[in-house]
């Protein structure tokens, strides 16, 4: 009879909930469709809005929200991430922090 392999232990993954006030932490913006804007307007408030953006890019994750109903825009430090939110929001996009 064959001996059976040992058995390996796999890490289990946990994330603690942080209670700070954000500064520092990573964050994502993420943009829902709402079929209110045009994907112009959508490009222009990306690449006015999101350091870095391009045309082609703003074009990409539009694209991904029309067709999959969300996108995360930007990724990096949380206070960045509450102002371009704050500016998306404002260019009357639906945006969430996470």
């Amino acid at each position: 009879m064959a001996e059976s392999p040992t058995p390996v232990a796999t890490p289990l993954t946990t994330e603690t909930p942080s209670t700070s006030a954000g500064d520092g932490l990573e964050a994502r913006v993420i943009v829902y469709n709402c079929d209110c804007h045009t994907y112009q307007q959508v490009i222009g408030l990306f690449c006015e809005c999101i350091p870095g953006m391009t045309a082609s890019r703003a074009f990409e994750l539009a694209w991904k929200i029309d067709h999959h109903g969300e996108a995360v825009v930007f990724t990096g430090a949380w206070k960045q991430a509450e102002e371009i939110a704050g500016k998306l929001g404002n260019g009357g996009l639906r945006v969430a922090i996470q």
